[in-house]
This record gives structure tokens, sequence and C-alpha cells, in this order.
């Protein structure tokens, strides 16, 4: 049987480990970027799941998957402390799931799944942020020639610049900014949704579903994987790994701190902004408060303080998510070439993350599917790696009874979520095919 590769503490290959060596890192610097990983501008998107679930399903959907990502991170932390404690300390997904599962293929299956889900983010992050701007300027110049490809190539030169953030927890204070970032445009999201439900332009309020059943169906598990996409965490040993040795409780806390923003922000976003606009919110909550065909239903000045606020928030996610990314390409270009990416030599490293960013704002412009892009992204990557894997992580590590209680949980979390995920994934990719009709190439907007 194929053997995965071990982890190596190499100082002058290994970045992540230079990394974890270094590390300092307390149970609310790791509370910081969990909150970052997951309470992000694509709550903002909560609404336009809703329209596919409706009030109950809806209501029904969000608090199960919080109740069971919450469970499953927390299981993860636990393995996590059961290798930590054997001597076996692990820094990355993969190796964690190699490790415990025994199988050499796992490894390359985690690392592509948490390069697709760092890529989408990363993706989903650039088109997000240049729709941000793209909104800045439409209002304050309505009849502007720049278009949405054009912001997102603005967005794509900063990133590049911030990708040169070497580490992880280099990004703990920047984080921290992120979590009250967080607060500050959920609520004045909500605010405006409030003042748009009550106002004399209000939209009319329809929360009917879709009158064909195969529809409905579809766009219930399309919702469904979006919102695994915006509990998702596909990162949670990474973040671990910022944490001083031993880790043992501290991702527990730093989880309880992230859980308590995500039930002050998640909810109020879903009920403002679906009882708002009903079945005609848009994938981005803030299109929905500034229409094309009419005047704001929102004080300009609350849209555009929120709008500031959500684009410093995606600098912040792209680079979270990012980091693990870089950390891949660096960490298999040093294994073929030793000593590629040292302290000393900075020039491949500044290339290939400079290549990367580039890559991920091209598809940004040339694919902006925001909601389609959050669907796919839920289906084939987080609901895998963090509604599936944990459980099975810890019945393989604590080897439970079989007549035990918290086995039978696992194993039904495990077969549920494997049955959303592959619907969710024909639901979403069959939707993004469908939408291909709408849009060019480049297109000046986003498609929901």
């Amino acid at each position: 049987m194929a053997q995965p590769p071990q982890p190596e503490l190499r100082l002058d290959s290994d970045a992540g480990a230079v990394f974890v060596l270094e590390s300092k890192g307390k149970w609310w610097h790791a509370g910081f970027h969990l909150t970052t990983a997951i309470v992000g501008p694509t709550i903002l998107t909560l609404p336009y799941a809703f329209r596919g679930l409706g009030w109950i399903l809806g209501f029904f959907c969000l608090t199960v998957m919080g109740c069971v990502t919450f469970y499953s991170y927390y299981l993860m932390s636990l393995v996590l402390d059961h290798c930590e404690k054997a001597g076996r300390r692990h820094i990355r997904f993969r190796e964690l799931a190699a490790d415990v599962l025994g199988s050499g293929w796992m490894f390359y299956f985690v690392i592509f799944i948490q390069t697709a889900i760092n890529t989408g983010v990363g993706i989903g992050a650039i088109l997000l942020a240049g729709e941000c701007l793209q909104i800045m300027y439409s209002n304050l110049s309505p009849n502007g020639s720049l278009k949405l490809y054009e912001f997102i190539a603005m967005v794509t030169v900063v990133m590049i610049a911030l990708s040169q953030i070497p580490t992880f927890h280099s990004l703990r204070h920047l984080n921290f900014a992120s979590l009250v970032l967080s607060l500050g445009y959920t609520f004045l999201v909500v605010g405006a949704c409030v003042h748009a439900g009550l106002s004399k332009n209000a939209p009319h309020k329809d929360y009917s579903l879709e009158s064909s059943s195969s529809s409905r169906v579809f766009s219930a598990f399309t919702s469904i994987s979006i919102i695994a996409a915006i509990f998702g965490n596909g990162i949670l040993p990474e973040i671990q790994a910022t944490l001083a040795p031993p880790a043992t409780g501290k991702m527990f806390k730093g989880l309880l701190m992230c859980y308590s923003v995500i039930l002050l922000t998640f909810y109020s976003a879903s009920v403002s902004g679906y009882w708002a606009f009903g079945n005609k919110s848009n994938s981005n909550i803030l299109k929905s408060l500034m229409p094309d065909d009419g005047p704001s239903l929102a004080p300009t000045i609350v849209i555009g303080l929120a709008v500031i606020f959500v684009l410093l928030q995606l600098l912040a996610i792209g680079l979270v998510y990012s980091q693990v990314a870089y950390e891949i390409m660096e960490k298999q270009s040093a294994d073929v070439n030793q000593g590629m990416f040292s302290k000393r030599n900075l020039i491949p490293r500044l290339i290939l993350r400079t290549l990367y960013v580039i890559f991920c704002g091209f598809m940004a412009a040339m694919l902006p599917f925001f909601g389609d892009i959050n669907g796919v992204i839920g289906a084939i990557g987080f609901i895998p790696l963090d509604f599936v894997l944990p459980m099975l992580l810890y019945n393989m590590t604590y080897k439970p009874k079989t007549s035990s209680l918290i086995y039978w949980i696992n194993l039904f979390i495990m077969v549920v979520f494997t049955g959303a995920g592959i619907m969710g994934a024909f639901s979403s990719i069959r939707k993004l095919v469908v939408d291909a009709n709408k849009f060019k190439l480049f297109s000046t907007d986003v498609v929901d």
C-alpha cells in the first residue's frame, strides 16, 4: 500500500513547519482565525439560499448545519489532540487524514479537496470584492465606463501585494479586525433590510417556492450546498497548528467564540434579508438594496459603510484560505527543488503566489457566478471535508463501540451528508450549466 508523505520539519523547505515551530498562538487567536474562515460576506447569500428552501426548511437547515459543523470541528480537534499526545502532531489536514485512515490515496484526496476549496474561496473573494467596488463606483458615477472585470483586476493587484504576508500566525491581528468588520457590516445590512422592508418603495414580499416539483428539489439541494459552503472551514487542522502546544481544550474555546459571532450574524442576516425581499433576494443582498430599476432602498451612507466593511474583510478571507494553498504549492515544489523556498530565497515564493492570485482573479473575471460558485464549493468541497470526514476520523481514532450512541450519531451524519453532497453537487452544477446562457465571458455583472 502506498504510504503518504510524512511531515518533515526542515527549516529550509517546509514553510508550514517553520511557522509551527515559531508559533505562540493563544486560544483567542484561533477564535479570530476560525471566525474569519467561517463568518464572511458569504452570509449576504443566506437570504438567496432561503429562497430555495422557504422559512421553515431554511431555519431547519441553518440550525442543523450549524450544530453539525460545531460538533464536527470539535471532534476533529479531539482527534488532533489524540495524535499530539501520541507524539504525532499534525499541522496539515491531509497528513492527519492519511495518518488516521492509513491510505496514501486519502492524502492526495484531501489535497485535491482543500485546493478546490481554497481556490474557490479565493475566486469568490476577489469576485465579491470587485462587485463591491463596482457598487460604490456605480453609486458615485452612474454613467461611468468602468466594467466589473476592471474592478476585479484592481482587487487582484491588492491581493498580490498582500499575498506576500509570510505565515498564518502573522494574520492574527488582521483577523481580529475581520471579526469586528463582520459584526459591523452584518448589523448595517440588517438595519438596511428592515428599512427597505418598511419603506414606501418596499418590494412585494413573495415567499412562494418554484412551481415545478423537480425545480423545487434542485433549488433546495443547491441552497443546502450554499449553506454548507457558508458554514464550511476546510482548514481547521492548519488553524489548530497556530496554537502553542499543548492545544488541548484551546480549540473548544476558539469555537465558542466563533459560534457566538455566527449566532449573532447568520440568523439576523437570513431573517432580515429574506423577510424584505422574499424570493427576489439576490445572491448578494447588497444588490437587492440597490435595484437597477429604482431608487436605493436604504440610506446611501449605510450601504456605503457596509460595502467598505465587506471589501476590507474579503481581503482577510482571501489571505486566510490562500495561506493553505500557498503552503501546499510551496511544500510540493520544495520537495522537488530542495531549499527552493528557504527564507533566503524569496523570489520563487513571490512568483508562485503572484501567479496563483492572478489565476484566481482571471477566473473571477471570466466566470462571474457568485451564488453558483458557492453551491459547487459547498457540495464538492466543504460537505466531504467538514460534514463527513471529521466523524470518520473520530470513529477510526477512538473506535467507539458499535452499540454506543456516538458511533451511530456519527454514522448517521456521514450517510445523510454524503447523500446531500451528491445531490447538492448535481444540483449546483446543473444550475451552473443553466446559468451559462445568461452571460458572456468577462460579463459586466455577477450572475445569480
